[in-house]
């Protein structure tokens, strides 16, 4: 056991330009980064499993309506909201996931609970649904969910007949934490609302292990946010592990080859944050900005938004 812990959470990337960003939009989001980061924080620095830390940062942001992902949903094509989330746990390669459920106030919470104790590793909608309830979760009404901002943003792309990333601009939206605990454990969780005015029950690349979210104690924890499609494709968290497993690269070069390289050339934008087992943190993106913040044992803590 080592005392050292360290966390990275985000909360989507995309065009994220500080022309269009309010001084009050920017504190607002600030503060949710912050208390979505201190609420990891807090479990690390009592010896708390990364597991929990990942967790409690995503619940988190799920809470925070200005994120795409549990209250702040973007609305599909029916104006309801069909939520994705993943969890992963480095230490024994366990994984729960969820996608397309509707009216879970935390999918987080329950993508661990499906890891824990459903036997299986992903769930998808009314399946899922059910098992929520099996298991005590509690059903939100719609309004829970309704923001007047994600309204608009559905009312704008059901005109124009287009499926749309979140935002007034072109923004990825998705929330992730990675930690490492005192234990040399990794873990890392994504959640998401996934696309306004999305059809056809799609899934992106948060709940999918391997693509926009994995684990593993020998190499590093990974959360996504960008063009799910194309982070599906290029199996990006699990390609990033197998760099460092396999090539021996360090965690920034691993990061690097992908956000700026192989994303780069099949027109994948995006970003993701990523710890490995010696506690160092990534946090690359190749869009204009990423929401995210990140803290260690050592005293760091930085919360951003744009490239400086």
């Amino acid at each position: 056991m080592s005392n050292k812990f360290s966390i990275a959470i985000h909360g989507g990337a995309g065009t994220i330009l500080r022309s269009s960003m309010t001084p009050e939009l920017q504190a607002q989001y600030e503060q949710g980064l912050n208390d979505a980061l201190n609420a990891g924080y807090a479990v690390l620095a009592s010896g708390g499993s990364s597991l929990d830390a990942v967790e409690a940062a995503v619940a988190s942001l799920e809470d925070f309506p200005l994120f795409n992902a549990g209250k702040g949903a973007v609305f599909n094509s029916e104006g309801r909201h069909e939520m994705d989330a993943a969890i992963m746990y480095g230490k024994d390669l366990s994984a729960g996931a969820v996608s397309g459920v509707q009216r879970i106030r935390n999918p987080v919470k329950l993508a661990r609970v499906v890891m824990e104790k459903s036997g299986h590793v992903m769930l998808s909608g009314e399946g899922a649904e059910e098992f929520a309830a099996t298991q005590g979760f509690d059903f939100e009404d719609e309004a829970y969910f309704y923001n007047d901002m994600r309204y608009k943003q559905w009312q704008e792309a059901k005109a124009e007949d287009v499926v749309q990333m979140d935002h007034i601009e072109k923004k990825f939206g998705t929330v992730g934490a990675v930690a490492l605990d005192i234990h040399g454990n990794l873990a890392a969780a994504t959640s998401t609302g996934g696309m306004t005015n999305k059809k056809y029950g799609r899934v992106g690349d948060s709940p999918i292990v391997g693509a926009g979210t994995y684990a593993n104690n020998a190499t590093c924890a990974i959360s996504c946010t960008g063009h799910g499609e194309l982070f599906m494709r290029s199996v990006v968290a699990h390609d990033i592990s197998c760099l460092v497993e396999y090539k021996g690269l360090s965690l920034k070069e691993a990061c690097d080859i992908l956000v700026h390289d192989k994303l780069v050339k099949i027109g994948g934008e995006g970003g993701l944050i990523a710890i490995d087992k010696a506690g160092n943190i990534e946090m690359p993106f190749n869009s204009e900005g990423m929401y995210r913040a990140a803290a260690n044992s050592d005293g760091l803590k930085e919360i951003k938004i744009y490239k400086d």
